[in-house]
């Protein structure tokens, strides 16, 4: 992993369908969403490969990312 502190959390939302897999061989798609909350903009990001999204995520604020463990 990266020098980014992750938080390991129970669960986020699913931004990308299983379904979705196969009309994305090359593993290119990513999906954000924006949330409004009483702190301020959450930015919720879902992607077949997880260090390009985190490089996004780091870009916009240097905090801890939120992570679940697949199994």
């Amino acid at each position: 992993m990266s020098d980014v502190d992750h938080e390991f959390v129970p669960d986020l939302p699913d931004l990308i369908d299983a379904a979705e897999y196969e009309s994305h061989p090359d593993g290119r798609l990513m999906r954000f969403q924006l949330r409004v909350t009483d702190d301020g903009v959450q930015v919720l990001g879902d992607a077949f490969r997880p260090t390009d999204l985190e490089a996004i995520l780091r870009a916009i604020d240097d905090g801890p990312i939120e992570q679940m463990l697949c199994g």
